[in-house]
């Protein structure tokens, strides 16, 4: 049998045009399987400096006019991951929360899936974003179109989960929702957190700190009402559809800091009261970032985060996703004498060389079972 380092490999990403905790796992796979190539709908270059260097082959949404907006294309998206050849491949390890899973191998090519997410808007969140969506003047049309798309979205999502030979899961949540929607098991393996970025400072500030891509459910609202009636200080980073609706909302001592870089992000972390997660997320790294910093999250207590996030030790939780819990929980939090030193042991448990190192032991070991079986099955 080849060697891992010997294997042709090939990662295969949804898109690849902003840097969420999705595609910090893609350039964490790719750190890890340097030669691999990479396959993905659309890709903006400039976000992505790591990936200069590499092979990255792009879908024909990537020239098509408006293609690159790929979440206008829900029914051109799978035939895009369908059309990519990946004949030549002994592993595909696709990294999915919407098509990528749909590419096509042949028997003898073993198909990991790191899963994010069974597709949200398709199965668990479905109503949620029927009745929130956030795409401007289109809103309309998406209302109207989605429930006539969504029947055979689904059908094809669920055949499409089915060509994955192997499923990871990013948290026990994720997997908890790929035993519902795709009747298949899974490996939890939480998504990485790049450590060595973040450090413990001597100097905490006064201030509050949420850091994300600012859509509806993520539910900055209910903090802002809470910071609202507080009068504390709350730093919100990150831009998104719902930004111009919430600073409507905020009071001064609420103050939106936009996009900004990774090393910024790491400073505001490193010196903030804790971070705020109010938000139901399939496993999520902002927080786990925070914890890097030595800096305790205030978090709801549902999807995720109660995974990572350790009660009275790295942070506390509210049970209601509402202004008012979140409030009872900042003022418990503020009755913490907190441990950084402590706080930051826990995030290394999440580190990407602990993600490197349990990714690796599981492509090695069901590549080595799966080329073992007839036809690689």
């Amino acid at each position: 049998m080849k060697k891992l380092e010997d294997l042709k490999i090939a990662i295969v990403a949804d898109w690849l045009t902003n840097r969420g905790g999705a595609e910090r796992v893609v350039l964490a796979l790719a750190d890890l399987f340097s030669n691999a190539d990479i396959y993905t709908s659309v890709f903006k270059q400039q976000a992505f400096p790591e990936l200069k260097n590499r092979n990255v082959y792009t879908s024909f949404l990537q020239t098509m006019l408006g293609g690159k907006r790929h979440q206008l294309w829900p029914t051109l998206r799978p035939r895009a991951f369908e059309e990519f050849n990946l004949d030549n491949y002994d592993i595909v390890i696709s990294s999915a929360s919407a098509e990528a899973k749909g590419v096509i191998t042949k028997p003898e090519t073993l198909h990991i899936c790191y899963c994010h997410t069974p597709t949200r808007y398709y199965w668990s969140h479905y109503h949620y974003y029927l009745e929130h969506p956030e795409y401007g003047p289109l809103n309309g049309v998406v209302k109207w179109m989605m429930p006539k798309l969504i029947h055979n979205l689904r059908l094809w999502d669920r055949v499409a989960a089915d060509r994955v030979d192997l499923f990871i899961a990013n948290s026990k949540t994720t997997a908890a929702r790929i035993r519902k929607y795709y009747e298949a098991n899974s490996t939890v393996i939480h998504p990485p957190v790049d450590a060595h970025r973040f450090s413990i400072s001597r100097e905490v500030d006064d201030y509050y700190l949420i850091v994300g891509r600012q859509t509806g459910y993520k539910r900055t609202d209910i903090a802002i009402d809470a910071f609202n009636r507080l009068g504390w200080r709350l730093l919100i980073v990150g831009t998104g559809p719902a930004l111009k609706k919430w600073m409507m909302k905020a009071k001064r001592n609420v103050k939106f800091l936009g996009k900004v870089s990774d090393a910024e992000v790491a400073r505001l972390m490193s010196r903030c009261q804790a971070l705020i997660f109010p938000q139901e997320e399939d496993a999520g790294i902002v927080p786990l970032e925070a914890m890097a910093a030595g800096r305790p999250v205030i978090a709801y207590a549902k999807g995720g985060a109660t995974e990572t996030v350790v009660e009275g030790k790295t942070g506390v939780f509210f049970n209601e996703q509402t202004a008012a819990s979140l409030l009872s929980a900042v003022k418990q939090h503020s009755k913490i004498n907190w441990r950084p030193s402590a706080i930051r042991d826990h995030a290394l448990l999440f580190d990407t060389s602990v993600f490197r190192r349990k990714i690796k032991n599981f492509v090695s070991q069901h590549y080595e079972e799966y080329s073992k079986l007839p036809g690689g099955k």
